[in-house]
C-alpha cells in the first residue's frame, strides 16, 4: 500500500475516440489532480489527440512505471498506434481501430498488475462496429477479457447521492417484461451486494427494487410482474440475508428522503435508471463495471462529437470516475488476502 493511502500502482486511462472529447477531459483531470487530490494516471492512445486540444505538458512513457514518476510534472501518455489525421469532432476508422487498441492495452496492462483499475474514455460503437467490433459496448468487451459471462456482472452507475443498477440493460423495452426473470434479478442482486462491498466498504448493503409498471403494478391492477416475478425474487434475497427491499413504485425512489434508505437502487429497463441518475449527477455520473477481477470505472457519457475541440467539455465526470477507481483499488488491496 503507498503512503497517504493511494494505489500503489498508477490507474490506466484508456483515451477513447481520438477526435471525441475523452483527449480533453483526461488533460482536465490531470490539470485538476492536485484540487481533487487525484491519483496517479496515464492516458493510453495517441498523444497527439491531446496535443490537438490542449497545451499543457505531456511526457511519453514507454512503461507504468514511468507514469508515477512523471505525473507531477506533466500528463503522462502511452502511445499506441497512429491515429491517423485526428480532426476533433469528426471520427473516422483510423481513430476507432486506435480506440479499440488503446482499450486492449489498459486492458492487458490492468489484468497484468501493472496498473491498479482500467477507466475507459468514451467511444463511437458505431465506428467501432465498422472496424470488426462485435460487442455491444465497452462494458461486455472488458468482460470477455476478463473471462466473466455478461449476466454474471452488473453495469452500476454511481453520482455522490445515487447509484443504480439497471437490472436489463441495452434491449428495447418491449424486449425487457420477457427477460426480467427471478434468476436475472437474482444474479444482477447478488453481484450488487458483493461489488459494494468490495468496492465502496459497505459492509451490509441496503437495495431498492424499481416495479416495471405505474405504481408498481398496483397490486396487479397495472401489471402482474412485481407479483409473479419480482416480489418472489426479493423474498429468496431476504432469506439470504441480504437487506432488499420493494418492488417499489419508481416515481417515488429518488427524492432525497428516498435515497437516504438504501445504496443502490435497481431498476427493471436502462432508462428507469439513467434518468435519475443523469439528473442528479450529470457531469459527476460514473459507470462501475462489478462483478470483475479488475476495477473498472468510466465515465456517464459520450464522446460529444459536436463539442470536441472547442474546449467546454466538463472533466467532472472523468475526474469522478479516476477518483473512484482509486479508492476502490485500495478498499480491494486492504481487505482482501495478498
Amino acid at each position: 500500500m503507498a503512503a497517504g493511502g493511494l494505489p500503489h500502482r498508477p490507474i490506466a486511462v484508456s483515451m477513447g475516440d481520438p477526435a471525441g472529447i475523452g483527449p480533453e477531459i483526461i488533460a482536465k483531470a490531470w490539470a485538476a489532480r492536485d484540487v481533487h487530490a487525484l491519483a496517479p494516471f496515464f492516458a493510453i492512445g495517441d498523444a497527439r489527440a491531446i496535443e490537438r486540444v490542449w497545451h499543457g505538458p505531456v511526457v511519453r512513457i514507454d512503461t507504468p512505471d514511468h507514469a508515477a514518476s512523471a505525473f507531477a510534472d506533466a500528463l503522462p501518455v502511452m502511445t499506441v498506434a497512429d491515429a491517423g489525421e485526428i480532426v476533433p469532432g469528426h471520427p473516422d476508422v483510423e481513430g476507432a481501430r486506435c480506440a479499440l487498441q488503446s482499450l486492449e492495452l489498459a486492458m492487458g496492462l490492468t489484468q497484468a498488475g501493472a496498473a491498479c483499475a482500467l477507466v475507459t474514455g468514451p467511444v463511437s460503437k458505431s465506428q467501432l462496429y465498422s472496424i470488426g467490433f462485435h460487442y455491444p459496448g465497452q462494458t461486455e468487451f472488458v468482460s470477455d477479457r476478463c473471462g466473466i459471462a455478461h449476466a454474471n456482472t452488473v453495469m452500476m452507475l454511481a453520482g455522490p447521492t445515487l447509484r443504480v443498477v439497471p437490472i436489463t440493460t441495452h434491449v428495447p423495452l418491449d424486449a425487457v417484461r420477457g427477460l426480467l426473470t427471478v434468476d436475472l434479478i437474482l444474479a444482477k442482486a447478488r453481484v450488487t451486494v458483493r461489488g459494494l462491498t468490495r468496492n465502496f466498504g459497505i459492509e451490509r448493503p441496503r437495495l431498492a427494487f424499481a416495479g416495471l409498471n405505474p405504481h408498481a403494478g398496483e397490486g396487479g391492477a397495472l401489471g402482474m410482474e412485481e407479483i409473479d416475478v419480482m416480489a418472489p425474487a426479493i423474498a429468496i434475497l431476504r432469506e439470504e440475508g441480504i437487506d432488499a427491499i420493494g418492488p417499489l413504485a419508481a416515481d417515488t425512489m429518488f427524492h432525497a428522503r428516498a435515497r437516504a434508505t438504501y445504496d443502490a437502487a435497481l431498476c427493471a429497463y436502462h432508462d428507469q435508471a439513467l434518468i435519475p441518475l443523469k439528473t442528479l449527477h450529470f457531469d459527476e455520473g460514473v459507470n462501475m463495471t462489478l462483478g470483475l477481477p479488475i476495477v473498472r470505472t468510466s465515465p456517464d457519457h459520450g464522446t460529444a462529437f459536436a463539442i470536441a475541440g472547442t474546449n467546454s467539455a466538463e472533466p467532472g465526470a472523468m475526474i469522478a470516475a479516476i477518483r473512484m477507481a482509486a479508492q476502490a483499488a485500495t478498499r480491494r488491496r486492504l481487505c482482501e488476502p495478498q
